[in-house]
């Protein structure tokens, strides 16, 4: 589910959405979602001082509360 919440909160922000790409790598504690974009696209997925990057983790965090792993978003540049 947070892969998919990831891919669509992404494609709505970047110029390219074909370019979007979400690894998951599950651990024992906590998963990891790997976003990776078109170069030209990362900035509007970090935003000014990180601002959107942070919203983004937030919104994760929030969806996956449930599931009571940790999620963590790393952004690929």
């Amino acid at each position: 589910m947070e892969k998919e919440l990831i891919e669509y909160i992404a494609k709505s922000l970047v110029e390219n959405p074909e370019t979007v790409t979400v690894n998951v790598v599950d651990g024992e504690k906590s998963t990891i979602l790997e976003l990776g974009v078109a170069e030209n696209d990362l900035g509007k997925v970090i935003g000014k001082r990180g601002r959107i990057a942070k919203a983004i983790r937030t919104v994760l965090q929030a969806a996956s509360a449930k599931s009571g792993k940790r999620v963590v978003l790393e952004i690929l540049d």
